[in-house]
């Protein structure tokens, strides 16, 4: 079976820009670029329910993992700091769920599936669409827009050997997300391929605009004048700057033909061996007094003793004076508040009597029914279990008889021997215990 070639394109297929080629089989997925490089390879296991994603350069290595079940996908990293998604199926699978970090993390996006194709929301459950996917009649193109159902086209996928509504399902729907989506990496490049075609492929410099004006310039020395220029340089002095600098000069700019030469190289001497910061003492570090150096003097507040500076602040110091409020006694702070409290009003259901209260409920509540269990005798409830109760039969140790268990544990249990305190006397040892 050969694989099925699945083309996108930048945008709408009348720009005839070919972005990605995706080359589907029963083995994986290759995913090649526009000059048909491999980018990326995807596995399919169908053993453990698991798509791989290899790398290109090495095969055997493995990238990402991506597990699915009867509940969704989870995505697993092997790169330092990625951080696992989790793509659960609610709804009865007319929803898919993305969460960031693992199993309970926070909702990013919902895919939602709907009858002209399937819609990607932003910004959690209740965000908003941030593309969709549009299953055009035919049933072999896939519009991807942005924006909502009637926004820009973003990108267009034909496919050729494979039907697209093979991928309406969740599960292939999910294998047609990772394997289609653009990392920011790959945006890059794609950028700065543009960027090197604009530049006509060079790799460093400034290359001349295709608009720009080759013919000869003629300037006039008063139009030079007015430019803050200066003069212009006369025929025979602007020949001689061509040819010293190799290319076209307009007229008014000053030519140094020094200017791209290196400079001289001055000369350092000898470098003094480095040494540790411990083994230089003081008195190499710090510079020896010259003899006009300004000895620096101390200042005249040294001159004043402390008893002087602070004893006046000591002295002047005021003492707090209490404030208004501790002239007023505290009797008279709190007896108006007290006085003017007012007190606390029954409700309304005071008045009414308990048994008023409560009497209907009891009266208008109805007996409990027995059930239908009470009906049942207990013996036809519990006969059939006692009759049919087999009786535990003894087992085979019962017909060993205590003697013939026990006697051979009690012939080979050894004697306790004395210890060396009953050596000793008695009396020896009750003389030591009256010291």
């Amino acid at each position: 079976m050969t694989d099925a070639v699945i083309t996108e394109y930048a945008g709408t297929r009348r720009n005839d820009t070919i972005s990605r080629f995706y080359q589907y089989g029963n083995g994986g997925v290759r995913v090649l670029d526009g000059r048909k490089n491999v980018k990326r390879v995807y596995r399919f296991d169908p053993a453990s329910d698991m798509m791989t994603e290899h790398d290109p350069t090495r095969p055997d290595r493995i990238l990402r993992r991506f597990v699915f079940d009867r509940m969704g996908m989870l995505e697993e990293t092997f790169a330092f700091g990625g951080r696992p998604r989790t793509f659960r199926y609610e709804q009865g699978c007319q929803l898919i769920t993305v969460r960031e970090g693992g199993e309970y993390g926070q909702v990013g996006k919902t895919f939602t599936f709907e009858q002209n194709g399937i819609a990607e929301t932003r910004w959690g459950r209740n965000g908003e669409i941030e593309r969709v996917f549009v299953f055009e009649s035919g049933n072999d193109t896939i519009t991807e827009r942005t924006g909502g159902w009637f926004g820009d086209v973003e990108r267009t996928i034909l496919f050729k050997g494979i039907n697209a509504s093979l991928f309406r399902e969740p599960e292939a729907f999910l294998q047609f997300l990772i394997f289609t989506e653009w990392s920011d990496s790959d945006r890059e490049e794609v950028i700065e391929e543009q960027v090197a075609k604009i530049r006509g492929g060079s790799s460093g410099g400034t290359s001349r605009s295709p608009y720009a004006y080759t013919g000869v310039r003629h300037v006039s020395v008063d139009a030079g004048a007015a430019g803050g220029r200066g003069s212009a340089p006369r025929p025979s002095q602007r020949q001689d700057v061509r040819a010293a600098s190799g290319r076209m000069a307009d007229s008014g700019i000053d030519f140094i033909p020094e200017g791209g030469s290196p400079g001289e190289k001055i000369s350092r001497g000898a470098v003094p061996p480095s040494r540790r910061s411990g083994e230089i003492s003081f008195e190499e570090r710090w510079p020896p007094a010259q003899a006009g150096d300004r000895p620096f003097s101390p200042g005249r507040s040294v001159e004043i003793p402390l008893e002087e500076r602070f004893g006046k602040a000591r002295n002047e110091r005021e003492p707090l004076s209490k404030g208004r409020s501790a002239e007023i006694p505290v009797s008279e702070r709190f007896e108006s508040a007290r006085g003017e409290r007012e007190p606390l009003s029954m409700g309304r259901s005071v008045e009414i009597p308990l048994e008023e209260r409560f009497g209907k409920a009891r009266n208008e509540r109805e007996p409990l029914s027995k059930g239908r269990s009470v009906e049942i005798p207990l013996e036809e409830r519990f006969g059939s279990a006692r009759g049919e109760r087999e009786k535990l039969s003894k087992g085979a140790s019962a017909d060993i008889s205590l003697d013939e268990r026990f006697e051979s544990a009690h012939s080979e249990r050894e004697k306790l021997s004395k210890g060396k305190s009953a050596e000793i006397p008695y009396s020896e040892r009750r003389a030591g215990r009256d010291r």
